[in-house]
Parts: C-alpha cells; sequence; structure tokens
C-alpha cells in the first residue's frame, strides 16, 4: 500500500500524480478510493474553492469507503443498508425477472418500488435497491450545497459581529457534511459502474440459460474487483479514460436509470472477456476494462455533482424558507430561518 499512500500524500500537498503505477487493493476499498479522488480532481472552477482543493480529494476518496465500513453493525442497520449497494437486473433490464419493475420506469419512491417487487411475486432484499441509494445520496448533496450557498453570501455580508461568526463556523460544519456525503454518493456511484452490481449474474452467470458457457465460479465477482483490480489499476490511467462531462437533458431519474442500465450492458462483455483469459495476469484487455469502469464512476461522480451545485441555487432552504437565489442577492436576511426561530 505504499504506493497508494504516496499518491494520497501528493494530493494532500498539491502535487500532480505522476504517471507511474499505483498499486490498489479491491474495488471495495481503493477502487472506491480512486473514484471519489478523480471525481474531485476534475471538478470545474465554478465550484466552490473547499471542494476542488488536494485535501478534499483526499477525504472523498477515504469517505468513499464509508458505506462498507458500516457493515457489521447489527440488525437492523445491515438489512437496511447493505442492499443499497446493488440492484440485481435481469438481460432486459427488470430487477430480478421480466415481471419485477424495469429500470427504464422506476416508481417515484422506493417504498412503492418495494410494493411492485413484492406484487411480482420477489424478495425486495434480494432486488437491492442502488438506483434510490444513487438519487438519495445527489439530492442529499443539492441541500448540503444549498445551505453553504446562503452561509457563505451572509459569513461574507453580515454586519453584526456575532452572527457573522456563526455564518462562518457553520458554514465550516457544512463544508465538513459535504465532504462525507459527497463520499457516500461517490460509494454507490462507484457501485453503479461494477457490472456484477447490476446483474443478477453477480457471481458466475448462475443458473440461466448460458449459451455461451460462461463460467459458474462464485470468485468471478471477488476475484476481478479485487486481486485483478490490486494488480492492474492505475489511478493516472482511471484519470485519463474519464469520459466529457455530460450535463444538458438533466432528470435525475432518467439520469440514474441510464447510468445503470449502460453498467448493465457491460455484463456479457465481462464474461466473454473473463472466458477468453482477460483478467488471467497483467493481461492489457482486462486492464483496459477495469480501468474503463471506474473511470465511468469517477466521470459520473463529477458530473452528479457540478449538478447538484447548480441545482442548488434554485431552491429554498431553512423555516420559514428562505431563496437561496434572494439571499445570495442580498434582498433576504435568512437569519431566523437559519438559527431557528425556537
Amino acid at each position: 500500500m505504499k504506493r497508494l499512500a504516496a499518491v494520497l500524500t501528493a494530493l494532500t500537498l498539491g502535487t500532480a500524480v505522476l504517471a507511474t503505477p499505483v498499486a490498489v487493493s479491491a474495488w471495495g476499498n481503493s477502487g472506491h478510493r480512486m473514484i471519489g479522488m478523480a471525481a474531485v480532481r476534475a471538478l470545474p472552477a465554478d465550484l466552490p474553492g473547499f471542494l476542488r482543493s488536494p485535501s478534499a480529494a483526499a477525504d472523498v476518496g477515504e469517505l468513499s469507503r464509508e458505506p462498507d465500513r458500516w457493515k457489521g453493525a447489527g440488525q437492523p442497520h445491515d438489512r437496511e443498508r447493505d442492499t443499497a449497494h446493488f440492484v440485481d437486473m435481469d438481460d432486459s433490464g427488470h430487477v430480478l425477472a421480466a415481471t419485477g419493475p424495469s429500470i427504464d420506469a422506476l416508481p417515484p419512491l422506493k417504498s412503492d418500488y418495494d410494493a411492485a417487487l413484492i406484487a411480482a411475486g420477489e424478495s425486495v432484499n434480494d432486488a437491492g435497491y442502488l438506483p434510490y441509494a444513487i438519487m438519495d445520496g445527489y439530492q442529499q448533496l443539492v441541500r448540503d450545497f444549498a445551505h453553504w450557498r446562503v452561509l457563505n453570501a451572509m459569513g461574507a455580508r453580515e454586519t453584526d459581529p456575532g452572527r457573522r461568526a456563526w455564518y462562518q463556523v457553520d458554514r465550516a460544519r457544512r463544508e465538513a457534511l459535504i465532504l462525507r456525503d459527497m463520499g457516500v454518493l461517490s460509494h454507490y456511484v462507484g457501485d453503479g459502474s461494477q457490472p456484477l452490481h447490476t446483474s443478477i449474474h453477480y457471481n458466475g452467470w448462475g443458473r440461466f440459460p448460458n449459451p455461451e458457457g460462461f463460467t459458474d465460479s462464485r470468485q468471478t465477482h471477488s476475484s476481478f474487483e479485487g486481486a485483478f483490480v490490486f494488480r492492474a489499476v492505475r489511478f493516472d490511467a482511471v484519470e485519463a479514460a474519464m469520459p466529457a462531462p455530460q450535463l444538458d437533458g438533466f432528470d435525475l431519474r432518467t439520469r440514474v436509470s441510464a447510468y445503470l442500465r449502460a453498467t448493465l450492458a457491460e455484463v456479457v462483455p465481462f464474461y466473454r472477456l473473463e472466458k477468453a483469459g482477460g483478467f488471467a495476469e497483467a493481461d492489457p484487455r482486462g486492464t483496459v476494462y477495469a480501468t474503463a469502469r471506474l473511470a465511468a464512476g469517477a466521470a459520473e461522480l463529477r458530473d452528479l455533482t457540478v449538478l447538484a451545485w447548480r441545482a442548488s441555487g434554485e431552491v429554498s432552504v431553512g423555516w420559514p424558507a428562505v431563496k437561496v437565489s434572494e439571499v445570495e442577492a442580498g434582498t433576504v436576511d435568512p437569519w431566523l430561518s437559519m438559527i431557528g426561530e425556537d
């Protein structure tokens, strides 16, 4: 892990990551780190400076591991959270089976999704609810950014010393929350870029028609995101492979569904590559594949962060609610809405 530590140190010091191989552990740890770090380093200049700092990249990278580190807390905690990491779709994009909800027409609420699965005779716990975890994380980030905008504007403009000090301290708290919440979103977005987190064929092809003779090994999932990624993927290659931003025509449910469907489309190519030996020792075909999957996750996190920032300027926060745009324009005093009237 010394080389990965060197990458984190370089980020903290603001130096460039050099084009040398970076050893990583499993997708569950260093793969998630790379997604969070790469996304933050790719944020545009119009986002807040604290979020574009080297230390923020390192923090989001570490916090991207958080939902895995929650595991083992006991019940009901684990049952409610463990199924957020995946959504098991059949080859056509329906959850679990053709009678399950389609990824292209997800119900508005997770409770409606659960009800649809039960009505189809399927198990909610077997299905997973990754799309809702991603949507929830995005919406939380919008709220975080909206509060930060108000606190930032008033910390600079407020003339009362006591109020100004409170705004500035609360902004610092909000910045810590933003990094944490972005890390959590990073984790689920990263899970969504791993094809085996989107498929009923999540650990070998399984008991389904298998005309191409794909592997049934139950080690398929872990060996790919673990040992292979450990020895094959480089952080600088992930950054270089990130696709260009896609920010136009945004609709959250449509965007998340399209993202997960695109990952689902990689399941058969994954198994074909596995059958051809592409994940053998140092095979460049597998390296390219794994790098592209991590890069897709990093790019999606980058884009969702930018979109959340843009949306945050158009909402209201506090109680009584105040419009963020009016606070930033200086036409509204948000003090009571922020501090609370009671």
